[in-house]
């Protein structure tokens, strides 16, 4: 059965883009796929966080994984700070890296240009997702197109340690969805929708209220021209817009534009099919979060059924390399 690995970071709140773009895949994953999902708190801490605040977050992402539909009897469901092989590869990625090859990374020139303390893990983020992708031998990973250079990294650092050292790691392949695979800021469509950058009217987040959903959706930023039509060159916050609403409904974007020639009923029935998906996604998640006990169990569970394979793979990285075993 092929393998699929993949992961969200505990960092804030989750929002549509997500759901649309990663945890709905997920769902579907684990059915046709023996599926491996991960909450990436060790990637959290490349950029300054509330220190006291993350294990509640991590609880939180846990808790809207399965409220999305994860099921952890069918599905491997962990966080990853508590699968030790997970930094102890990423060393070994790390020295199988060119400087040149990580300084080129966007997402690392993006971060570092906001902040004033740029720490060596987020230079090396690369290498910790490689690592978290090659333990599990993963055959697919559903990624985001904002990923698809992390991955791409991934690939070609296993393929130089197979090379070197050996056959050792499976090179993966990207599953990258073509409808929703970058849900865009609401006040901002050029940009993609963000928990991590500060634009709470752009952003819907999953626990929203249907109010406030109805809000921010009506007052996306469109144009002045009232045309619909699906163009993301042309008009990002209409395709947008269409983009969610083919998501939530499975229609195709180009198909719902010929229903509209206004934009307040466009906006109207996109509020109301978000409000709809994320209906029951809210109700579970407040069950699940009131019982955190039966949270940390399932993540335990998770733990232990991740760690099985991964510890494999990593004394396989080991003897590869040369380190003298125990």
């Amino acid at each position: 059965m092929t393998r699929v690995f993949s992961g969200i970071q505990p960092s804030g709140d989750l929002h549509l883009g997500n759901y649309l773009g990663a945890l709905r895949r997920f769902v579907d994953d684990q059915h046709e796929h023996d599926s491996v999902f991960c909450i990436v708190d060790l990637h959290a801490l490349t950029l300054p966080h509330d220190a006291a605040a993350l294990p509640g977050k991590t609880l939180e992402a846990a808790a809207m994984y399965l409220a999305a539909g994860l099921d952890p009897e069918v599905c491997t469901l962990f966080v990853q700070s508590q699968v030790h092989e997970h930094a102890e590869l990423a060393w070994l990625m790390e020295c199988n890296a060119a400087y040149g090859e990580l300084s080129r990374m966007t997402q690392f020139k993006d971060k570092s240009a906001r902040g004033e303390f740029v720490s060596a893990g987020l230079f090396t983020y690369p290498a910790l997702m490689a690592a978290d992708i090659l333990l599990y031998d993963t055959d697919r990973v559903p990624v985001g197109d904002d990923q698809r250079q992390h991955l791409e990294f991934a690939r070609d650092v296993a393929e130089r340690f197979n090379s070197r050292f050996g056959p050792t790691f499976v090179v993966p392949e990207a599953a990258i969805p073509t409808v929703a695979a970058r849900v865009m800021d609401l006040q901002n469509p050029t940009n993609k929708m963000s928990k991590s950058v500060s634009s709470p009217q752009g952003t819907v987040l999953m626990l929203d209220a249907p109010k406030d959903i109805e809000k921010k959706i009506k007052r996306a930023v469109t144009d002045t021209d009232n045309e619909v039509r699906f163009d993301i060159e042309a008009k990002p916050g209409v395709s947008n817009l269409l983009g969610v609403l083919s998501a939530a409904t499975g229609e195709p974007p180009e198909k719902l534009a010929e229903r509209y020639d206004q934009y307040g009923p466009l906006k109207a029935d996109t509020a109301a099919a978000v409000i709809e998906l994320l209906r029951p996604v809210q109700e579970r998640y407040a069950e699940l979060i009131a019982d955190e006990a039966e949270l940390r169990r399932i993540l335990a569970a998770g733990a232990d059924k991740a760690q099985a394979i991964a510890s494999v793979t990593m004394a396989r990285a080991r003897s590869a390399v040369g380190l003298l075993p125990r």
